[in-house]
């Protein structure tokens, strides 16, 4: 008999799982942080011209929202397979302490499978200036599309949560910007009308 087997997904696989699950929760972890500062050189970027996407890094104190999966047994060693191809870009398999927007009056905790990238990986780009990330995103794209949705439909999957993540939604604010031509102050963001049919069980 398997164990429940929860993935927690904290970038683009809360809007594109892809992979077949039995249910879907928003949750959290604590102690991570959510940063652009993973290179991505296989989805939007590409060797070269690498784009920023997220990875966790430790943070007293602090909770990373996400969405948790519950995968069935029979399906979890293709869902595995499939998301240790989708993260091959430096993402590493951990099991942290997840908890579910359900379960925050208990405080119940169980275990989930996160990929990370941590930076001892190739493409670990660390940290630089939120202005100096929004340049880089601009200029990305890759075989998954361009660096710019990937971080506009992540703070829209957030948005819809009712989530605060500051480092991705001043990142979102500066690009709106830019696109706009605008200045970033007097930009306000915008909430993406696809967001329930992003967050649909796959069929």
């Amino acid at each position: 008999m398997h164990r429940e087997t929860w993935i927690f997904g904290y970038g683009s696989l809360i809007w594109r799982p892809a992979f077949r699950f039995e249910q879907m929760a928003p949750g959290y972890i604590l102690g991570w942080a959510r940063r652009f500062w993973q290179g991505s050189i296989d989805h939007r970027g590409v060797p070269g011209a690498p784009g920023r996407v997220v990875t966790l890094i430790p943070e007293p104190g602090a909770r990373c929202w996400g969405m948790g999966y519950r995968v069935a047994g029979a399906d979890l060693d293709d869902v595995l397979r499939m998301l240790d191809h989708r993260e091959k870009g430096g993402y590493l398999r951990c099991d942290m302490p997840l908890t579910l927007a359900d379960d925050m009056e208990s405080c119940a905790t169980r275990t989930a499978v996160v990929y990370m990238a941590t930076p001892d990986n190739p493409d670990y780009l660390g940290p630089a200036p939120l202005p100096v990330i929004a340049a880089q995103v601009l200029a990305s794209h890759g075989p998954s599309g361009s660096n710019v949705e990937y971080v506009l439909r992540l703070a829209e999957a957030l948005a819809a949560m009712n989530a605060d993540d500051e480092h991705v939604s001043e990142l979102a604010r500066l690009l709106r910007a830019q696109d706009r031509g605008a200045s970033p102050r007097s930009s306000a963001p915008d909430r993406g009308p696809h967001l329930a049919e992003a967050l649909s069980p796959p069929r």
